[in-house]
């Protein structure tokens, strides 16, 4: 399980870098006005340095994506219901994206800030959950036909 973990997490991190750095070029080219925008301006005024800031925001998106790497292991518990894997799984990536989104100044540093980011946080998890619980049915209806299918031929020989 240790190891599982492991690989999960360094998984995790290295998706999380590659999301967050295809994230600074989205909102370049929606916002930049062709400049590239690595980080917030408050974090660069922070770090001392816009060069820090974005190596601070790099080891950040390691750790988040670490953190995501390592609970999707939740998904694995089987005796779990699909309602306890889906709350601990959401409490607990909660509580490695929020305060990195704070500290990275990923969202406004105020109640309405926090209230807009988690609002929006909880809507895409919301939806890739959706969209992963439409697409678990799919595949467990089409094993179901095959099966059926399977036990509805002639024996072969």
């Amino acid at each position: 399980m240790k190891k599982k973990l492991l690989s999960r997490a360094a998984a995790g991190a290295l998706a999380g870098l590659a999301i967050s750095y295809a994230i600074t070029i989205l909102l370049s080219l929606g916002w930049g006005g062709g400049s590239y925008l690595p980080c917030r301006p408050e974090l660069a005024a922070l770090a001392g340095s816009e060069s820090r800031a974005v190596a601070l925001q790099a080891l950040f998106a390691l750790l988040v994506g670490a953190g995501f790497g390592a609970c999707s292991l939740i998904w694995q518990i089987d005796r779990w219901s699909l309602a306890r894997q889906t709350g601990v799984y959401f409490f607990l990536i909660s509580l490695v994206m929020l305060p990195a989104a704070y500290g990275m100044y990923w969202m406004e540093h105020s109640l309405a800030g926090f209230a807009q980011y988690f609002g929006l946080f909880a809507l895409f998890f919301l939806l890739f959950w959706g969209a992963g619980v439409l697409a678990g049915r799919r595949s467990v209806h089409k094993l179901n036909d095959a099966l059926a299918a399977a036990q509805r031929r002639p024996p072969e020989g």
